[in-house]
């Protein structure tokens, strides 16, 4: 492994730095379409429990089956692989999203009414606060399986590790295979620790303010 590195750094890191960005897409335009579809959820518990029971048909689709399904329509590549798994991202991030938001106790929010702040403001200054540790650990999950389906990604050109990976395999190539897995397994160690370090810092933020 370590003469493998030696002899092709470049391989790993253009590999580690392609997954690392299809991963910060994919977390950035996963959260913005689950936060638009978290309020439209918040309007009527009809249209949570259909978005929710939608999105739960398309996580048990397996990720290749949905990339072939989809390879049509976005082609073979990047695109492809960021679009399913930004479907499949709404899953894990609405479910723990509206279940976090939805067990703030209602008192609190009826007081937070009472002294007249709009939905708006109850949503954003007491609701995402008190709920900031469902909305991370929505967030560790989703990222960390999307580290995961994003190697799977590289059997349709998506490169990242998942190509060494599956390079490996190709060839019987054992440096490969591990240092595919070892690479991926770090990173999705990496990503969840990350987390973990924003969700103290937001969280301590978030109880100073309401204090």
């Amino acid at each position: 492994m370590i003469e493998y590195a030696i002899k092709h750094p470049d391989k790993l890191g253009i590999a580690l730095l392609e997954h690392v960005e299809m991963l910060i897409v994919i977390m950035l335009i996963s959260i913005v379409v689950t936060v638009l579809l978290t309020i439209l959820a918040l309007t009527s518990k009809t249209i949570s429990r259909l978005l929710i029971y939608i999105f739960s048909i398309l996580y048990s689709i397996p990720s290749l089956a949905l990339f072939a399904i989809m390879i049509p329509v976005t082609g073979l590549g990047k695109t492809t692989a960021i679009t399913v798994l930004i479907a499949y991202n709404q899953y894990i991030l609405l479910r723990q999203f509206i279940a976090g938001l939805n067990h703030v106790e209602q008192s609190i929010i009826e007081a937070a009414t009472g002294l007249g702040m709009s939905r708006i403001q109850v949503l954003l200054h007491v609701r995402v606060p008190l709920a900031i540790k469902a909305l991370f650990t929505g967030l560790r999950l989703a990222s960390v399986s999307t580290v995961g389906m994003a190697t799977i990604a590289a059997f349709i050109n998506a490169g990242g590790l998942g190509s060494i990976l599956n390079d490996g395999l190709r060839t019987m190539n054992i440096d490969k295979i591990l240092w595919g897995s070892v690479l991926s397994a770090c990173l999705a160690i990496g990503t969840n620790a990350l987390f973990i370090q924003f969700e103290k810092r937001i969280y301590i933020g978030s109880g100073r303010s309401l204090l």
